[in-house]
């Protein structure tokens, strides 16, 4: 079943994005309760995704949905190291160096088998306490992850107490 394509959001609301989602806190059970939504969300999509929350270094929660590969999982590692260096989503950093029309690949100066800056990690950022943490969903094209990720956020902020 194919769902429309997100249009690819503008700097301004990439921006506005991280603002507006940042936590009042995130614990060991906030990070099953997120991974578990945006595992509801990719499967009733039936998208075939791989889903990494962290908190720091550690791996609170993972997730291999069918038609995902283990090339999602390294995709996953390059578009978390870009957002724990830049402390901002893979999206914003990549659009940033498309708005100046160039690559991240050709411009940042960092290893391309190690970082990626396409769309899908998003930072875990603590209302007080910064960035903290990442959840990164790779499967979809990059606008599509970063909505995915984006939206279970949303969603979970909504019901979180």
């Amino acid at each position: 079943m194919s769902t429309p394509q997100p249009s690819a959001p503008g700097i301004g609301e990439l921006e506005e994005q991280e603002r507006r989602l940042t936590l009042r806190r995130f614990t060991y059970e906030d990070a099953w309760t997120l991974g578990s939504l945006l595992t509801e969300l990719a499967r009733e999509r039936g998208a075939p995704v791989a889903i990494d929350i962290r908190r720091g270094a550690q791996q609170l929660f993972h997730c291999a949905l069918p038609g995902s590969s283990a090339d999602n999982d390294a995709w996953i590692d390059r578009k978390r190291r870009v957002v724990e260096r830049y402390a901002e989503s893979s999206f914003l950093v990549g659009s940033r160096f498309r708005a100046k029309g160039r690559t991240f690949e050709d411009s940042s100066r960092l290893d391309h088998d190690l970082y990626a800056a396409h769309g899908g990690s998003f930072p875990v950022r603590v209302a007080g306490a910064g960035v903290i943490g990442t959840i990164t969903v790779s499967g979809l094209p990059q606008a599509d992850d970063h909505a995915l990720v984006v939206e279970a956020l949303e969603r979970f902020m909504s019901t979180a107490g």
